[in-house]
């Protein structure tokens, strides 16, 4: 029997939420209530625990250079463990619901393997499921690229494979639950006083999350705040608003909302390099070509005709640059490629910083006043980031979110 056209709810659970019978049951708990709220629901769900990282591991254990088709079978599967478990745990409640893995819930992308993007959405199967009264739960982190081979969708990517589909079934929100309250002006590991955000621009979280902030994935925001699709972050273990993230009009942000530091960054330079046009756009689209995304660029000024590209990327993707790297240095007749994998990336985020001025003055005195050196810089109009020794990223945390003023 078909159900009435209710609101589409998205609810998506990160691995933590996932990680054992307890908290599936949890997670089954809350969607029966959403459900029995009225609504109709979609549920997004990543490997339980730390899951993908073991499969990872585990690949790396045979191979240093794992095939990236092999890899994203391999990791795929983590996901689907997720879906048929809180499917039986939903149905323990008297709640029908079907599981889809997330090529057969009409997830298309393109052919990079671990890093495809999403390119579009056939949710056939999600809608007959709903207008049958089931509750849907789509394994998040995968879909199928042009040639029907299943890929994944990075690092975060179940956060990706939630906001898409909400803005595909034009749900009224994309929950996504987590371990932690919501979103925070910096990690509470790090500085026990950061303050929960009660609500974020797309523009800031945006930042944050690019900047290292383990919330949320950046591209996932990317396609929140170009379909409008409102994004409530908040702990699977309380009933407790979180943080909504959603059009900041009508909203007057603090200068700076939150500082982001992140260590998984890997700093590299090619030395003495020919100054003449023409040269970054090689390196570049070299390093493009493999999928390696380039972050923070700094072009020294030419002298003797020779200058130095340094730029920054993931430290996953160290080895590839560096192969991509070797060639093209020599080709063109550089000096060396030198790198450094124990850099961290610090970033003050904040909307209300279009208009204030001194803030990166401010941001620079305070680590000037520690001794701590800065070895790159980046800014917007929203957002200030700097690369620094990773030894001392926590200590420059501490410091640049008290100058603020950002703790309780």
């Amino acid at each position: 029997m078909k159900e009435a056209k209710k609101s589409i709810v998205v609810m998506k659970f990160g691995g933590s939420s996932v990680k054992d019978v307890v908290c599936l049951k949890r997670a089954a708990s809350r969607v029966v209530s959403t459900k029995k709220a009225g609504h109709r629901v979609v549920v997004v769900v990543s490997a339980p625990g730390d899951m993908t990282d073991e499969l990872i591991e585990r690949a790396h254990a045979i191979t240093d250079n794992p095939d990236g088709r092999e890899l994203d079978m391999l990791m795929a599967t983590g996901e689907q463990i997720s879906i048929a478990l809180l499917c039986l745990s939903i149905k323990t409640f008297g709640i029908d619901a079907i599981s889809l893995t997330g090529p057969q819930a009409g997830i298309w992308a393109t052919d990079v393997h671990t890093k495809a993007r999403i390119t579009k959405i056939f949710p056939h199967k999600v809608v007959k499921g709903l207008n049958t009264g089931k509750v849907v739960v789509v394994a998040g982190f995968q879909g199928l690229n042009p040639d029907e081979e299943i890929v994944t969708l990075g690092r975060g990517g179940s956060d990706l494979t939630a906001v898409a589909l909400a803005a595909a079934l034009n749900s009224e929100v994309c929950d996504i639950y987590t371990d932690v309250d919501g979103v925070y002006t910096t990690d509470p590991r790090i500085v026990p006083d950061a303050q929960k955000i009660n609500q974020i621009s797309y523009d800031a979280m945006l930042e944050l999350a690019g900047a290292g902030s383990q919330v949320m994935q950046a591209r996932s925001i990317e396609v929140a705040k170009k379909f409008g699709v409102k994004i409530h972050v908040k702990t699977s273990l309380k009933n407790k608003p979180g943080t909504r993230i959603m059009d900041e009009k009508g909203m007057e942000e603090p200068v700076v909302s939150g500082v982001a530091y992140d260590k998984n960054e890997a700093r590299l330079s090619v030395r003495d390099v020919p100054d003449q046009p023409g040269v970054a756009a090689k390196i570049f689209s070299a390093l493009a070509k493999e999928s390696v995304n380039v972050d923070m660029i700094i072009q020294s000024t030419a002298q003797n005709g020779l200058n130095e590209i340094s730029f920054t990327v993931s430290r996953q993707d160290l080895k590839k640059a560096l192969s991509v790297l070797e060639p093209i240095r020599h080709k063109l007749g550089a000096k060396e490629v030198f790198f450094d994998d124990r850099v961290a990336k610090l970033s003050i985020i904040g909307v209300g910083m279009r208009s204030h001025s001194g803030v990166a003055a401010k941001m620079f005195s305070v680590l000037a006043d520690a001794g701590i050196n800065i070895e790159m810089i980046s800014t917007s109009e929203i957002k200030v980031a700097c690369v620094i020794k990773e030894s001392e990223g926590q200590k420059a945390v501490k410091l640049v979110h008290k100058a603020f003023g950002l703790g309780k």
